[in-house]
């Protein structure tokens, strides 16, 4: 089984995620950049929260190499989330870079993804955020990470079996 979960902010995307995968062990997999604490208090909340979620059998895995992260388990995976993802891999690029070499960069980073997706082993359950229903960014930084994401998430989808939106804390499969 192999699964892509996505929604807006705060949709329940996460939530529903996670019970995809009930108690048993899981790879729960954190592939954003790592925040400061105290430069950024309500984002370190937010991770708090998700791990005060998990139950004492997960363990957690903090690596932008997602690919390898799904390889290297022989059971379930949640990958939470591939926006996060996006951000670092933008971090490592250099946001002011060009759009080829940005696009460069995610579509290998995305292909090493979908390729390990098919060689899973065991059921991985990705997150991701719905980022195009809403208005057209006006900073360069915000078209760039809309665009990037739509692509990512529709090639990521290809290698699922199935698709999920979450909206309100309700799913819909697609």
């Amino acid at each position: 089984m192999k699964v892509l979960v996505t929604g807006g902010v705060r949709s329940g995307k996460s939530t529903y995620a996670e019970r995809l995968l009930g108690e048993e062990p899981v790879r729960y997999v954190a592939p954003g950049p790592v925040p400061d604490k105290e430069a950024d208090p309500d984002w370190a909340a937010r991770v708090a929260a998700h791990r005060s979620r998990r139950p004492e059998t997960w363990s957690t895995v903090e690596t932008t190499d997602v690919a390898a992260a799904i390889r290297e388990s022989d059971g379930p995976v949640l990958v939470d989330c591939l926006g996060t993802w996006l951000t670092a891999i933008l971090d490592d690029a250099g946001w002011e870079a060009g759009r080829e070499v940005l696009e460069a960069a995610v579509t290998d980073a995305t292909d090493a993804v979908v390729a390990a997706l098919g060689e899973a082993v065991g059921p991985v359950v990705l997150v991701t955020n719905e980022v195009g229903l809403g208005i057209v960014p006006d900073h360069r930084s915000g078209r760039v990470f809309r665009d990037l994401l739509g692509v990512v998430n529709q090639r990521v989808a290809t290698a699922c079996d199935d698709v999920v939106l979450v909206v309100a804390g309700r799913a819909l499969r697609l």
